[in-house]
């Protein structure tokens, strides 16, 4: 019994790597390297950066921007302040960019509400740069 397995076991040594072999070639040999041949799809190398993502995705602190101005809009800016720090407590990442988004918010502020009126949300989130922002558009 081992004599015929060591049999079985040697001519499938053999002969499963030319058949491999030639199943390869012959599917290298069916497609259209050069030319084409109508009919016929050929796969092409695109000469673009396959790694840079089709769409670019946008940084945390733009998106977060860009709700934070839409609560202003929609609720106010206290509101609009208020997720901002709660934000920025959750993701200490975003620390370093609170400044600007509160300037941000303090411009926006200004354009919804008027100099005056949007002082008066004024708080001490982020260094009072939403004051700043008030500041320095009114």
């Amino acid at each position: 019994m081992t004599h015929s397995a060591r049999r079985i076991g040697r001519s499938l040594a053999f002969v499963l790597p030319v058949v491999l072999v030639l199943s390869g070639t012959l599917a290298v040999a069916s497609v259209p390297w050069a030319g084409n041949t109508a009919g016929t799809q050929m796969l092409t190398a695109s000469s673009e950066n396959v790694s840079v993502p089709a769409a670019k995705s946008r940084a945390p602190q733009d998106v977060l921007r860009d709700k934070l101005l839409v609560e202003l809009q929609q609720k106010d800016p206290g509101f609009a302040l208020t997720s901002l720090q709660r934000e920025v407590e959750e993701r200490p990442s975003l620390a370093k960019h609170c400044m600007s988004i509160a300037k941000a918010l303090g411009r926006a502020a200004v354009e919804h509400y008027g100099p005056v009126r949007a002082q008066t949300y004024s708080r001490p989130v982020c260094d009072t740069s939403f004051a700043s922002g008030v500041a320095h558009t009114g």
